[in-house]
């Protein structure tokens, strides 16, 4: 993929998710793709929040987005500093802030400026004194080197063209021993060429997912160990729902990803 293409992708995904922030559009999930009678607290449950999760953050945080709940898998400590990767409304890190507490930080890091001022009116509406953020791509993160405990991000991973320098970014960023705890949408059988070409397909987090030996392989690149990739057959099931008109959940699905940064 040139450089070219990966500029037309990154500006079609910041199109598409200035539009989610002014509610005007749809991103990932039946939030806004197809008719839907479903609050957002409604399906962030459905893809694994609890209810207690979903009612702690400040009106708006929540969009209903993602495809998974990273917080399930991210095992976060007080005192710990934590990026967001795709950080949206700031769903995740407001959830993340209340578990490293006083003594931690959260990080947020989105490409859209009209998320990242969405999300810093819901934390100074809610309150939140140990979270910032940041407005960046996460193929360049503005963050300093070996700075960070633990990375989280939810379905954003595969909107990004070049999943490498993702991949090498948050590893650049972690601590030794730091890690990584991901959910996101894989492909578990070769995406066909008119999916992979279709936008919408794309910015709607299916089409530019990658294959799980290829996700292996790429964070194996970057250095990380103990690499985890663990799909949830159950994804299907709100996959399908995100392109009813197609065969998507032939080639994609929901995982958790899990590594580790060396700690020497």
């Amino acid at each position: 993929m040139n450089d070219v293409r990966h500029d037309e992708i990154r500006q079609a995904v910041r199109q598409q998710y200035s539009r989610v922030a002014e509610s005007e559009g749809c991103g990932c999930g039946p939030a806004c793709c197809g008719e839907t009678t479903a609050t957002a607290d409604t399906l962030s449950q459905a893809l694994g929040y609890s209810t207690d999760e979903t009612a702690l953050v400040p009106e708006g945080a929540n969009m209903g987005l993602g495809c998974g709940n990273p917080q399930v898998i991210a095992n976060l400590k007080t005192g710990e500093t934590v990026l967001d990767l795709g950080s949206g409304g700031g769903f995740d890190c407001f959830l993340a802030a209340r578990q490293v507490g006083d003594s931690g930080k959260v990080i947020g890091v989105d490409m859209t400026s009209a998320m990242v001022s969405k999300a810093r009116a819901n934390a100074e509406k809610g309150g939140y004194r140990n979270v910032e953020f940041r407005l960046g791509e996460i193929e360049n993160l503005p963050v300093a080197d070996g700075t960070v405990d633990a990375i989280i991000s939810n379905c954003v991973i595969n909107l990004s063209p070049n999943k490498l320098r993702v991949f090498a970014e948050s590893y650049r960023a972690l601590k030794p021993g730091g890690r990584l705890a991901i959910s996101d949408v894989v492909a578990f059988a070769e995406l066909p060429k008119d999916i992979q070409r279709d936008m919408a397909l794309f910015t709607g987090c299916m089409a530019g997912a990658s294959l799980i030996s290829e996700v292996k392989e790429m964070l194996k690149t970057a250095g990380f160990q103990q690499i985890r990739v663990a799909p949830k057959d159950e994804s299907k099931t709100f996959i399908r729902d995100w392109a009813p008109d197609t065969a998507i959940t032939d080639y994609v699905v929901s995982a958790t990803i899990e590594a580790i940064k060396p700690a020497t």
